[in-house]
């Protein structure tokens, strides 16, 4: 057995909204152990500049290289727009980013108008243009930045009628325009999936990325043969540098379900 299988794999976001895709990574490939790092300090990256994120997610990724990962999920798609390229570059294990399903929702939709749902950061990147007009020709894409969604989630605000009012300031202009597909560009928005729901016609179709991520990332490990040859159910860590006291208990509370393997580490800078 190659020593590389047993490596974990690291899986980072500027705070707790990755753990939807650590969710699905978990689905998908249950016997490798994960690490989880929340940047909860310095989140949300969606108003930073590129070199403010690109700065935070090196960081990250020091702090992991000395774990010895053999591959790197950035769940986040502001931090894949940002700084997907350097890490790429700077490191030589696979490195799997972030996008919004933009792709999938064009080929969903049937009256061609389709919604986003992103921080500021992701919608006004390059890479996230680049995506729009590779797959708009058909399509009206009509985005819409959510400031304060993050901040809500990291808090464990899933459910509250301060997020309520918030979600529906931001998707009843979709509505208006007559959506019929809606991509969720944010992980911390699958959290509030429910939420969102609530407030959109059934016919509405949402959009996710976190378990075609999940489904790339296992096709990428065993290209490289580095899938976890182990039969016992991988551990799962948790870091994050937060300031809540409450951070635990969300952590806890949006990873849910199944607890094995399951170790909070508290602070890792």
């Amino acid at each position: 057995m190659d020593p590389s299988q047993n490596k974990p794999i690291g899986v980072i976001d500027s705070g707790v909204g990755g753990i939807s895709v650590l969710k699905c990574i978990r689905a998908h490939l249950p016997h490798e152990n994960l690490i989880y790092v929340a940047d909860s300090k310095f989140a949300p990256y969606g108003e930073k500049s590129n070199e403010e994120i690109t700065h935070r997610v090196l960081t990250v990724f020091d702090f992991l290289n000395k774990q010895e990962v053999k591959s790197v999920v950035v769940a986040c798609n502001t931090a894949t727009a940002a700084s997907i390229q350097i890490v790429r570059n700077k490191f030589n294990y696979p490195i799997i980013g972030m996008e919004p399903a933009v792709k999938p929702a064009s080929l969903i939709s049937k009256n061609k108008v389709v919604g986003v749902l992103a921080t500021s950061g992701t919608l006004l990147s390059a890479k996230f243009s680049a995506l729009l007009e590779h797959h708009g020709n058909d399509i009206h894409f009509i985005t819409q930045p959510c400031f304060g969604l993050v901040e809500l989630v990291e808090t464990g605000d899933l459910e509250s009628p301060a997020l309520t009012i918030l979600l529906k300031k931001y998707i009843d202009p979709l509505l208006k325009e007559d959506i019929d597909t809606l991509v969720l560009g944010c992980t911390h928005y699958s959290f509030i999936k429910s939420a969102i729901q609530n407030l959109i016609p059934d016919h509405i179709k949402i959009v996710e990325t976190g378990d075609a991520v999940a489904n790339y990332l296992k096709h990428v490990l065993i290209e490289k043969h580095l899938i976890n040859q182990n039969t016992a159910l991988g551990t799962i860590d948790f870091w994050t540098n937060s300031l809540d006291q409450n951070a635990d208990n969300v952590i806890a509370r949006l990873w849910g379900g199944d607890l094995r393997g399951f170790h909070y580490k508290g602070l890792w800078i």
